[in-house]
């Protein structure tokens, strides 16, 4: 049984960092595409950041060139670096795993095929 275990979030001002992981056990890590979520208060869940088996990454638009996703195989474990952090990326952050693809771009343009979730953790950025 897939669990995935976010941790990492938090209250910052704007400009600030936080990096987030997703602790995963259950399965062989390596072999899963994985993905960041967020969910801002009354609005859907939107994907955020995407990584591939061997490394490939995709991001949306609104977090390039702030945003770092990477894995650790050894630790089993996805982190979300998140650098110069606006208001608008409040939310809850959730990690998921897709069997879909194991290229990220591919993943990540179906969300509906990230079949195993975190709980989540939440992010603040006030101004």
């Amino acid at each position: 049984q897939v669990q995935l275990v976010e941790s990492g979030g938090g209250s910052v001002e704007v400009g600030g960092s936080l990096r987030l992981s997703c602790a995963a056990s259950g399965y062989i890590f390596g072999s899963f595409c994985m993905g960041w979520f967020r969910q801002a208060p009354g609005k859907e869940r939107d994907g955020v950041a995407f990584i591939g088996t061997h490394g490939t990454t995709t991001f949306t638009d609104s977090v390039k060139g702030r945003f770092t996703i990477f894995r650790d195989n050894a630790k089993n474990t996805l982190f979300l670096q998140m650098d110069s952090l606006k208001p608008e990326d409040t939310g809850m952050y959730y990690c998921a795993t897709s069997q879909y693809s194991t290229i990220a771009a591919i993943c990540a343009s179906e969300h509906g095929r990230f079949d195993s979730w975190g709980q989540g953790t939440q992010v603040t950025v006030s101004s």
